[in-house]
Parts: C-alpha cells; sequence; structure tokens
C-alpha cells in the first residue's frame, strides 16, 4: 500500500498544525487526521470520535508501528515542505 497524495492545510495554532488527508494507491483516502505539537515534537493523530462514555475512538488507524511510521514520516515531510514554501503576506510582491 503505497502513499499516492497527502493533502495538508496548515492552521495557525499552538497545538494542531494542520490538517490532513491521505490517499492510498490512488483508490482510499482517510481524512480528518491531525497534524499535532507534542512534548517530543509532532505526531499523526488519527480521526477519532467521542464514545457515550465521552472516550475518544479512533475510527481509522495503522495496524503496525511500521506503517505508523511510514504515515508520520510522510505527513511531517510534506507538512515541512508547504510551510517552508509559503509566501507570508509580508513577502508578497505588488506592482506598482
Amino acid at each position: 500500500m503505497e502513499i499516492t497524495e497527502i493533502k495538508i492545510t496548515p492552521l495557525a495554532n499552538q497545538r494542531i498544525k494542520a490538517y490532513v488527508a491521505i490517499t492510498f494507491d490512488n483508490a482510499f483516502v482517510i481524512k480528518s487526521m491531525r497534524l499535532m505539537e507534542g512534548q517530543k515534537g509532532l505526531y499523526l493523530r488519527m480521526p477519532s470520535r467521542k464514545r457515550p462514555t465521552g472516550v475518544y475512538q479512533d475510527i481509522a488507524h495503522p495496524i503496525n508501528n511500521e506503517m505508523r511510521q511510514k504515515m508520520e514520516k510522510a505527513v511531517i515531510d510534506a507538512y515541512q515542505d508547504k510551510i517552508a514554501n509559503e509566501v507570508t503576506p509580508s513577502e508578497k510582491t505588488t506592482d506598482m
């Protein structure tokens, strides 16, 4: 299963850095993931829902650590590329 697309929506939030959607094999997508800032750095949070007991449960998640690390690395790399290439309003040039 190969990651064929990663969509990153950066946020101006201290803890949630971006919303993420990952497509596998141009055939299956997982949306509503969040790239979070934790005590040990960035990590990928899976989509979840709140149970009646108040506990959150992942809706979709990798079965093994190898896949989790592969997804996390790909998302972090894509996020860093995106924020490095974004033009801030003060960097925009205007023609006069």
